[in-house]
């Protein structure tokens, strides 16, 4: 493990999982620097750049005299359309990412992955590393993760840059700006009274410090002649549970009554897909699908959880905040913002 200072730039730096990594590290002691488009500065101790990771040459002039990317950037969008986007900054600039660290001799590479490159819709039970990528093409979201998370892994051994890819699942804690909200969201327009299929399958959760805690170290363990190098790791709390008993709690902690009702799999997924069609005819968008894509319902009614030992055992990384500790962390923030059932 490295504990000297180094400069570190952050890719997407300014989302609510991006926002908590920079300030992991510059905590930490780091010099660091985000990259990201339209972000206000949040520290005074970090240098904000405007750039959109797309843009080969001008990142490739950023990140000379870098001595660690965590590449965070992406966009997250599991409705099956905009795929042009999706995949020109989610693998492109993934590429572009890589093509810097290339050219500028850049140290060391983690990149934020998903659990998702792995999943095919089908359950998934104590999953560990050695499970192959997807077969199938469910969404450009997991489509281009799983490409840019290969061309990550491949690109071990082609030059002086270690490298590491993380996948966590379900990221969930006090600012997060899409999952949280959407579930207030929900509820309060009175839209989360039914669950859908029954509480019978399982799915992981990661809450937000783990996750960094897991970026922190793992950066950290990526030397030459490292474990970690070249290698992908599941990152989450080890503690799934039933996707609506999590979304309950969360609900039943901030004064909102218990799901009552149920909808059938087929039901709701057969809406997702009308959903999806008119979006798509419409010309699509990327704006968050609120749960109700195709890809999303089926992660919902499937088991989807994973083993996180080879962690611990490579970078020594374990979750410190338990996920029902974590829930309470959560829910008291949005109280101290003011959030009270509608």
């Amino acid at each position: 493990m490295s504990n000297t200072p180094r400069n570190i730039l952050v890719t997407g730096g300014c989302g609510f999982i991006g926002r908590n990594i920079v300030n992991g590290f510059a905590d930490a002691g780091h010099k660091v620097t985000v990259v990201d488009l339209r972000c206000t500065a949040f520290r005074e101790d970090v240098t904000f750049i405007d750039l959109n990771i797309t843009d080969k040459k001008r990142l490739i002039e950023v990140t000379q005299g870098v001595d660690s990317i965590i590449h965070n950037a992406s966009i997250v969008h599991t409705k099956n359309n905009k795929q042009d986007a999706v995949w020109k900054v989610n693998h492109g600039g993934t590429l572009n990412v890589i093509e810097a660290c290339k050219i500028n001799a850049i140290g060391r590479l983690v990149y934020i992955s998903s659990a998702s490159a792995v999943y095919e819709g089908k359950d998934i039970k104590n999953g560990d590393e050695s499970l192959p990528y997807s077969s199938i093409s469910q969404a450009p979201y997991a489509d281009s993760k799983i490409e840019a998370e290969k061309a990550v892994l491949a690109f071990h051994g082609q030059s002086s840059t270690q490298v590491c890819a993380l996948r966590p699942h379900v990221v969930f804690g006090p600012e997060d700006n899409r999952f949280i909200p959407t579930i207030l969201e929900k509820a309060a327009a009175g839209k989360l009274k039914r669950e859908i299929g029954k509480r019978d399958k399982l799915s992981d959760f990661t809450y937000i410090t783990n996750f960094i805690d897991a970026i922190i170290a793992a950066e950290s363990a990526l030397v030459k002649g490292s474990p970690v190098s070249g290698q992908a790791y599941f990152i989450t709390n080890g503690e799934p549970k039933p996707f609506f008993e999590f979304v309950e709690e969360v609900l039943v902690e901030l004064g909102y009554p218990t799901i009552q009702g149920r909808v059938p799999y087929w039901l709701a997924y057969s809406a997702a897909a009308v959903m999806e069609f008119f979006d798509t005819i419409r010309g699509g968008d990327i704006n968050p699908e609120k749960g109700v894509s195709r890809f999303a319902i089926r992660y919902m009614v499937t088991d989807h959880y994973y083993s996180v030992e080879k962690a611990f055992s490579d970078f020594g990384w374990k979750p410190k905040i338990s996920l029902k500790e974590g829930i309470k962390l959560t829910v008291a923030d949005l109280r101290k913002k003011g959030m009270r059932p509608v």
